[in-house]
């Protein structure tokens, strides 16, 4: 288990350097008032803040600041966010009891490995429909995880499992507006409860996931058993995760390197661009090709993503931010840029040609962006992207202490001492 724990680890820091880097959204910061008054007991920490919450606030809270983004980690088979519904719960649990990091390893590792298999199972169809994987698969996880945690038996688990299917929900109708990630919300905190109901003695249906009228039928897919069980307990999905180098949608960053290394080639002659062509699968197009009127649509828009590539030469958090949005230098190069189908390129990859007014037209192809498990980033890469999070969150949480903490989470005897130790006292606020 020794790949996995190190995996496991990655994900955790990379979880905490998304929820660090926007503990103090707007979003954020919303829910936290919406949910202050009716929280119980302090027991949990919201990362980024010195203030806790009681366990299920907390899950909420830190799964949407993981997620807020479109900077979280990436399973690409199912093009599930894992770390942000399991982690959340996981930690917010943990928290509440005598845990050690081991085991708080060993039942996120569990949980990822449950959300991504069920994922496996309904993709592409149950995406391709409407529904947000992340939440309605993200749920699962949670609840298994939660029950793992709490030392519940197979059955107690299973239970868990089956009451999050009366809970599972999210459309990608939403994923431009706030309401995803209420959702993304609802899968940390729902799982944690449904652990918590199982292990009060809540029973569900056996079959609550693959019977004639559960989960998967009315979600409208027909579940893939071998790829649901194929390797269960041999293989683990954690080691197929993938860390994001660009605060977008991951299908957007081909798109985005094969822009860098364009924007390389013309120099100087940006504003010579006539025409941008950008081709790829049918998933690229379908997320991407839209008008971009907000930061959240330009989180998914081959356009502006296009534009941070040629124009600005950079595709951080700032470029993504509404007040470069709207820059009327992106807005027009964004209209330069037509997306168009190219059957034979995988998800993931894209062809980017431009045509400039002299006539010229350069293409580069990316099939395998920075990220992706082909090209994956280091660990050092993702230590920086977590100091890069505080210092553009303006997070008073110390960068170094998280990265000690995680790397050495393993050897922990009690994770809430430890989580504990990287919040700031409130008299320093």
């Amino acid at each position: 288990m020794q790949a996995q724990s190190l995996e496991a680890r990655r994900s955790i820091l990379n979880f905490f350097a998304t929820a660090l880097l926007s503990a103090r959204d707007p979003v954020v910061m919303a829910a936290m008032r919406t949910l202050a008054p009716f929280s119980g007991a302090a027991t949990s920490t919201v990362i980024g803040h010195s203030e806790r919450m009681d366990a299920m606030c907390a899950a909420f809270l830190n799964a949407v600041s993981a997620n807020l983004l479109d900077f979280d980690d990436t399973h690409p088979d199912t093009i599930i966010h894992p770390a942000a519904p399991v982690a959340a719960a996981v930690l917010a649990l943990a928290e509440t009891r005598r845990t050690t990091g081991r085991e708080v390893l060993t039942a996120f590792i569990l949980g990822v490995d449950v959300e991504c298999r069920i994922g496996n199972a309904v993709s592409p169809r149950h995406y391709a429909r409407g529904w947000h994987i992340t939440s309605t698969c993200g749920i699962f996880g949670a609840a298994a995880a939660c029950a793992k945690l709490l030392g519940l038996p197979a059955e107690g688990i299973a239970n868990a499992i089956g009451i999050a299917a009366s809970q599972s929900a999210g459309n990608v109708e939403n994923l431009p507006s706030a309401a995803k990630n209420v959702s993304v919300g609802n899968a940390a905190r729902n799982g944690l409860f449904a652990a918590l109901l199982a292990q009060q003695g809540f029973e569900a249906a056996p079959r609550a996931i693959e019977g004639p009228l559960g989960w998967a039928r009315t979600m409208g897919a027909e579940l893939d058993h071998a790829r649901l069980f194929e390797g269960l307990g041999e293989t683990w999905e954690i080691a197929e995760n993938t860390y994001k180098p660009y605060p977008a949608g991951i299908v957007f960053h081909a798109v985005i390197d094969a822009g860098l290394l364009l924007r390389e080639r013309i120099a100087a002659r940006v504003d010579q661009i006539e025409q941008v062509m950008v081709q790829g699968s049918a998933l690229l197009l379908a997320r991407g090709d839209r008008p971009v009127n907000n930061a959240r649509d330009a989180r998914v828009s081959i356009h502006h993503c296009a534009a941070c590539g040629l124009l600005l030469g950079a595709a951080g958090v700032t470029e993504f931010e509404q007040e470069t949005v709207v820059r009327p230098d992106i807005a027009r190069l964004r209209q330069k840029v037509r997306a168009e189908l190219d059957c034979g390129m995988p998800d993931g990859a894209a062809r980017v040609s431009l045509r400039l007014v002299s006539g010229d037209v350069l293409t580069e192809t990316v099939t395998s962006p920075r990220g992706s498990q082909a090209a994956p980033l280091s660990d050092r890469d993702i230590e920086a992207k977590l100091r890069d999070g505080i210092r553009t969150g303006r997070s008073d949480w110390d960068a170094d202490r998280v990265i000690e903490a995680v790397w050495r989470l393993e050897a922990a005897d009690d994770f809430g001492n430890l989580l504990q130790s990287l919040r700031p006292p409130l008299a320093s606020r």
